[in-house]
């Protein structure tokens, strides 16, 4: 494993990287407003619930087989884009995939074509000296890390007990990541119903401070 390849990827997938993640909250806002995530044991379940059985597990398997090209980038984006529960989620997979593709091909010279973002993410990634596992993890890491900014704000939660919430999900990560590697695309699907709910309300609130 290269510790280039690691800082790569750890640029690529940092808060600073220009993709506006925290501009998204992946239907948690509607889920706070409603009083369904109030403090940090309701904010651990519901990303469990979304990293397992929702989106996470889902883009997961996608950026393992975006990684190694079968089936082609555009066949999985396809994909991808079909598994959006709303209009919302949609633009958040798109608009993160198409920013993250920008700034990559900006510093590598690549001229990558625009993907949904766990596509993207994979098919940039795929040059890297990375396992898919690893390559996931640290995706998955970065989704969560970035919801849990969300909660930490709009709940709103102290800081340390946001960090309880992701360190505590570490190792659901972890496996989830490695399971995800070995996953085959007839193997997608989503039980987190409850999150994609959240989803579709957010679209008809007054007021927002979050694209999703």
């Amino acid at each position: 494993m290269s510790t280039e390849a690691i800082l790569t990827l750890t640029q690529w997938l940092s808060p600073a990287f220009p993709v506006g993640g925290f501009a998204y909250s992946h239907g948690l806002e509607a889920a706070i407003a409603a009083g369904e995530v109030s403090d940090a044991a309701s904010l651990e379940r519901w990303l469990r619930a979304v990293l397992e059985q929702g989106a996470g597990r889902c883009d997961a398997i996608l950026l393992c087989h975006a990684m190694r090209g079968v089936p082609e980038a555009t066949e999985l984006a396809a994909l991808a884009e079909s598994l959006a529960a709303s209009r919302e989620r949609w633009l958040e997979a798109r608009e993160q995939g198409a920013a993250f593709m920008r700034a990559v091909n900006a510093l590598t010279g690549a001229e990558r074509d625009a993907y949904p973002l766990p596509v993207a993410v994979g098919a940039a990634a795929a040059g890297l000296e990375l396992g898919a596992a690893e390559v996931a993890a640290f995706y998955l890491q970065a989704f969560a890390a970035n919801l849990v900014s969300a909660g930490v704000r709009f709940v709103p939660l102290g800081q340390t007990e946001g960090q309880a919430v992701l360190a505590r999900l570490r190792p659901r990560i972890v496996a989830l990541a490695g399971a995800a590697a070995e996953a085959g695309l007839d193997e997608i699907g989503s039980a987190a119903f409850g999150a994609d709910i959240a989803a579709m309300r957010h679209e008809t609130m007054d007021v927002r401070l979050f694209k999703s």
